[in-house]
């Protein structure tokens, strides 16, 4: 017998949460994502309610929850100008830097919104020129952050990682929506002085990221690029099948457009309860998120994402029909927790199979289909308001995402399939 030692196999990497909190960017990555998104859900919430209240003065409820829904196409059209030209971008220039920068414009938005509200303007289109300002900084903010978290963490911390972040934006959106409702009582001008202090703290912790966040060059022209994004995206189906899926289903079931309506001439709950029924997906989400974060999704990974999806549309039917308060909150819990499970497995298949030099691009077309979903959404919801009243524009909306979820898995047996996430 042989006096060598025998070999052993190398430890397991520890993927632990204690782990990732060990990594200092990502907690700085981590807290100034909480920060801007509870400013984002603050401006959302004062905007929705301002336009609305503006609106009512003159239209009727359908016409002042169609206006209410542009808000939402005002900010996507710029979105879906510039967010593959901001793709190309956050694969070639520092991601933390856009971060900061696309956090100052927003910080802009929000101050603009305030001396609004303070000089008592009844105009709307002031309101709708600032969506399409911020609408162009998200463009460049979403794809640059969503390819700097994988820089943060060595990657077999990445599934955790992922699971962290998104119980950051939920955990902010139980909040904002609550605190929102809440500055709201006092004035629409308190919460948009509150969004504005948000971004500038949030702007401040990404400059404090040590971490090199840039890229490494790639060949070619920016059309080239952009074009290289797009044919990846494509010719990769699991990836192209669970983006396109959020933006069908989301597109049709968006009924959180309808929340200010639901609110104050549906349940007549006025602005406190406008802001729980806002909160209401995020606390569902955040559960599930919570639960991810301490037990990954380790198989069947694909109908586990249909499940989530079909789940979220019978919940949008339920908060179309329901009257009573409780109801409704119990609807608005599970829809956002059925979305938070969809969310986790699209957000973890995506991150995995695209090359680090190819996330800024995958993430700006993951980003149309994203923002597609939920401003499109909201001017479908408000169109279909419009026609049917908010009741039935929910419980339609309710019923094609469970028609989509039943097409998309016929179409794309892959994604269907899809078993593992590492």
């Amino acid at each position: 017998m042989s006096d060598l030692p025998s070999p052993t196999a190398e430890p397991a990497p520890d993927t632990s949460t204690r782990a990732l909190l060990r990594e200092r960017d990502f907690v700085l990555y981590w807290t100034a994502r909480f920060v801007s998104t509870l400013g984002v859900q603050i401006q959302s919430v004062a905007l929705g309610w301002q336009v609305y209240a503006i609106a009512r003065q003159t239209m009727s409820v359908g016409e002042s929850a169609f206006m209410v829904s542009m808000i939402g196409l005002a900010q996507f059209l710029p979105l879906l100008a510039l967010t593959l030209a901001a793709g190309e971008t956050a694969d070639r220039h520092t991601r933390k830097l856009i971060v900061a920068a696309t956090l100052a414009i927003d910080a802009v938005s929000a101050s603009v919104l305030l001396a609004l509200a303070v000089s008592g303007s009844h105009a709307l289109w002031p309101i709708f020129a600032v969506s399409v300002m911020f609408g162009a900084s998200r463009a460049f903010l979403s794809p640059a952050s969503s390819a700097m978290g994988p820089m943060l963490v060595p990657r077999p911390l990445l599934p955790r990682a992922i699971a962290w972040s998104s119980l950051s934006w939920q955990s902010a959106s139980i909040a904002g929506p609550a605190l929102g409702g809440l500055l709201l009582i006092h004035s629409p001008s308190m919460a948009f002085g509150v969004s504005f202090a948000f971004y500038l703290v949030a702007a401040a912790m990404a400059l404090m990221i040590r971490t090199n966040t840039q890229p490494e060059t790639q060949p070619g022209s920016r059309l080239e690029l952009i074009k290289e994004g797009l044919a990846y995206v494509w010719n990769n189906k699991i990836v192209f099948g669970s983006i396109s899926l959020d933006l069908f289903a989301v597109i049709l079931g968006g009924a959180t457009a309808l929340l200010p309506v639901f609110a104050k001439d549906v349940l007549h709950i006025g602005p406190g309860g406008f802001g729980v029924l806002r909160a209401a997906p995020a606390v569902g989400a955040t559960v599930v998120a919570i639960y991810l974060a301490s037990n990954p999704i380790r198989r069947n990974a694909g109908r586990i994402m249909f499940l989530g999806v079909a789940l979220f549309g019978a919940a949008t039917v339920v908060f179309g029909l329901s009257k009573l308060l409780w109801l409704s909150v119990g609807a608005l819990v599970l829809l956002g927790g059925a979305d938070m499970l969809s969310v986790y497995v699209r957000q973890t298949l995506v991150q995995i199979v695209t090359p680090d030099a190819m996330r800024g691009r995958v993430a700006a077309v993951s980003g149309v289909f994203i923002s597609a979903s939920n401003e499109l959404g909201e001017a479908e919801s408000g169109v279909a308001a419009w026609f049917m009243g908010p009741v039935g524009a929910a419980v339609f909306g309710g019923i094609g995402a469970l028609g989509v979820t039943g097409l998309w898995a016929w179409l794309f047996p892959d994604l269907r399939k899809a078993d593992r996430l590492d």
